[in-house]
């Protein structure tokens, strides 16, 4: 908890001040050691990170960047690794610690290219990035100029991920919590920008999530919204018998039409579809430090235009709208 400590503190000032009673008990929920049976090797990797003052800051490139080679030597080169490697799986990045690439699983930075130009700039807004994993794009949020960025995402290795990446940015003005949208007040109404990508079609209900989303922001808010599509229709859903691309957790996939009358159902204004990618295997692949399978292996390996399981490969929209 004393990582918050700063945070909590300050939380009365800020656009988390609805949420200041709460959360502190959410966010000894979220990281319990009872509940994660690495917790405690995790903390202790971050415990044992070498103390290094970084001499150069770069958030607003591809590679998020703290340090030089110059600020560290060899030996505490393969301490940073070995602590490092110990939070293991690295899903979204890319980052580089004086001088040594976290190459991840996600080249996330390709999803910022796409929707960067589209939305409103992000300089003096506060700003909530939804599912945010390890809080990659909230760095990217920040290098734009954003007054203050939060991010939650419920898994407790990506927030320990982002304590490791903190100790040495130092900022005071981006914050990953371990928390999921439905821990937020259902009246925040505090965000200028909210973030949700990769989340929908997570949810049981998308409405659901649009509408929670749309609580979080103020009036004429800005929702960038980025998830799987299907091909169709406007009264097309994709909704997976088992699992879709191995994943368990696949609920609805829209078509563009569909994603887009969500939100008018929701209501919200000037609807616009801005970026549709079909995903690659050299945009989200396995690396050193991410072992495990990834897009490749989820793919018919007779036909990459299609999954495993045999419905279309993945295919992702970036929607952008505003709060009436």
């Amino acid at each position: 908890m004393s990582f918050y400590s700063s945070f909590l503190g300050q939380l009365h000032k800020g656009p988390l001040a609805a949420w200041a009673d709460k959360l502190p008990q959410q966010i000894q929920n979220g990281l319990d050691p009872v509940r994660f049976g690495n917790f405690t090797k995790w903390q202790q990797a971050i415990n044992s990170l070498p103390n290094i003052t970084a001499s150069h800051v770069e958030l607003y490139n591809s590679i998020i960047t703290f340090g030089q080679p110059t600020d560290i030597d060899t030996q505490q080169q393969a301490q940073l690794k070995q602590q490092l490697m110990v939070l293991h799986p690295w899903r979204k990045g890319p980052f580089s610690l004086f001088g040594l690439y976290i190459d991840t699983e996600w080249r996330s930075d390709w999803k910022w290219d796409r929707l960067q130009k589209h939305i409103t700039p992000l300089k003096g807004r506060h700003v909530l990035d939804v599912g945010c994993g390890n809080g990659y794009h909230c760095w990217r949020i920040a290098g734009e100029g954003a007054a203050s960025v939060t991010g939650i995402d419920p898994t407790a290795v990506f927030n320990m991920q982002f304590q490791a990446i903190q100790k040495y940015a130092q900022s005071d003005n981006v914050m990953v919590l371990p928390a999921g949208i439905d821990d937020l007040p259902s009246t925040l109404q505090s965000f200028d920008t909210v973030f949700s990508m990769g989340v929908l079609y997570h949810r049981r209900s998308p409405i659901d999530h649009i509408k929670q989303l749309m609580e979080c922001l103020v009036t004429g808010g800005e929702l960038v919204l980025e998830t799987l599509i299907i091909e169709g229709d406007d009264t097309t859903t994709l909704i997976p018998k088992e699992r879709y691309a191995c994943m368990r957790n696949v609920w609805f996939i829209p078509s563009i039409g569909m994603l887009c009358r969500y939100a008018e159902r929701c209501g919200l204004k000037n609807i616009r579809v801005v970026d549709v990618n079909q995903t690659s295997i050299d945009e989200q692949r396995t690396t050193e430090w991410m072992t495990f399978h990834s897009l490749e292996q989820f793919l018919d390996p007779s036909d990459k235009d299609k999954t495993i399981e045999g419905y279309p490969a993945p295919r992702r929209a970036i929607l952008v709208a505003e709060k009436g």
